[in-house]
């Protein structure tokens, strides 16, 4: 039961955090490749620093419990890891490279907003950056434990991988310490089999290796758009 409801949180982490992090990424660069923003410096430099320099982990420690009050919350396996300055420079870059100023023009003279602009033109024919960075997205929530263990005390909002890594310490520490206060009986009933080790391992991987197909087509095509067509 605690695994099928760890998996059940991590299926959910990663979708919705997937959606938002594409949502809150696309329109960033999208925002910051547009040559006629005026706070178009100021933006690149607040992307590009945190590449470079980190808060650490106290410092977002304390925003995310203190500030927002995120602790033992869905919520803080999902904000801390939708947006990233790699990724937002990803998306800004396709953008650039990849969508013509002729068409963005054309739609403003026909009358279309930016957000239909950017809805119904631009995200269109950006398959291959969506694709690109929702997998990366899917890997990193999917594969992410840290978050779970340093701010989730409720076992209801365990993720799966976390479950997994304290299942492994508790595994180890038992290992180890045979006789801190526990009777043989004890020590054999708390050590899970290498069966049940493997299946967890398995569930975890199945899933990104079933959805990683469905991304292939779109990476080829993100490899050879720029090509020359002949």
């Amino acid at each position: 039961g605690m695994i099928f409801q760890s998996m059940l949180v991590s299926v959910a982490v990663t979708v919705s955090g997937t959606l938002i992090g594409l949502s809150l990424t696309t329109t960033m660069g999208y925002v910051l490749s547009r040559p006629v923003f005026k706070l178009k410096k100021l933006y690149t430099m607040a992307v590009f620093i945190p590449m470079i320099f980190n808060g650490g982990l106290v410092a977002s420690y304390v925003v995310n419990v203190n500030v927002l009050g995120l602790k033992d919350s869905f919520w803080v396996l999902v904000i801390p890891l939708a947006v990233s300055s790699f990724n937002i420079i990803i998306a800004k870059t396709f953008f650039i490279s990849t969508i013509p100023d002729s068409i963005i023009e054309s739609a403003k003279i026909d009358g279309a907003s930016q957000m239909r602009i950017f809805l119904q033109i631009v995200l269109p024919i950006s398959k291959p950056v969506l694709a690109t960075l929702g997998l990366f997205m899917v890997f990193g929530y999917w594969n992410d434990w840290f978050m779970s263990s340093l701010y989730i005390t409720k076992k209801e909002l365990i993720s799966l991988q976390a479950l997994l890594n304290n299942m492994m310490q508790s595994l180890t520490y038992i290992a180890n310490n045979p006789s801190a206060g526990l009777s043989l009986q004890q020590y054999r009933n708390s050590m899970p089999t290498e069966s049940v080790r493997m299946a967890i391992a398995v569930v975890i991987v199945v899933p990104i290796a079933c959805a990683y197909p469905f991304f292939q087509k779109y990476f080829i095509s993100g490899l050879t758009i720029g090509a020359v067509k002949g």
